[in-house]
């Protein structure tokens, strides 16, 4: 796989650094991680990465358009490795849990604008949000347990 990361660094002209390759994998095996984690699971394979390398490795990878930020309405940035597909995120209200949704129809950008105002789209950001089936699950657990919830 590291290979596959140092073509897509290449390809970006992009120098390949292991802080890099390191992110490039953290954000692979874990998609939508804030900042903290990414320097978390950087660090634990390569100690010593600085907190500031990180930052930087995030925006050069960002800026590229190797990694995708996004940061659903009152909650830090995420950062993830799908890019280039126009897909959506579903966010659970209770737990903060994020996840991919495909494309709801069509072509990218996916919808069209009611009034472009002019604009040419090329893409439409999506969030969708709700309850995650494990915080639903636990909400019914509760309610059942409670005195209130056999009413």
């Amino acid at each position: 796989m590291a290979s596959d990361f140092e073509a897509q660094l290449r390809a970006a002209s992009l120098r390949v650094t292991r802080p890099r390759l390191a992110v490039l994998a953290a954000l692979r095996d874990h998609p939508h991680v804030d900042t903290d984690t990414v320097i978390a699971l950087v660090r634990a394979a390569q100690p010593t990465t600085s907190h500031q390398a990180v930052y930087d490795v995030l925006r050069a990878l960002t800026d590229a358009g190797l990694v995708r930020r996004i940061q659903p309405a009152g909650a830090t940035a995420r950062y993830e490795s799908r890019v280039g597909d126009n897909h959506h995120h579903v966010v659970c209200r209770s737990c903060g849990t994020i996840a991919d949704v495909d494309c709801a129809v069509g072509h990218a950008p996916c919808l069209t604008a009611s009034g472009d105002h002019g604009f040419r789209v090329d893409e439409a950001e999506v969030v969708y949000w709700g309850v995650c089936p494990d915080c639903a699950t636990e909400r019914t657990s509760q309610r059942t347990a409670s005195p209130e919830g056999n009413r």
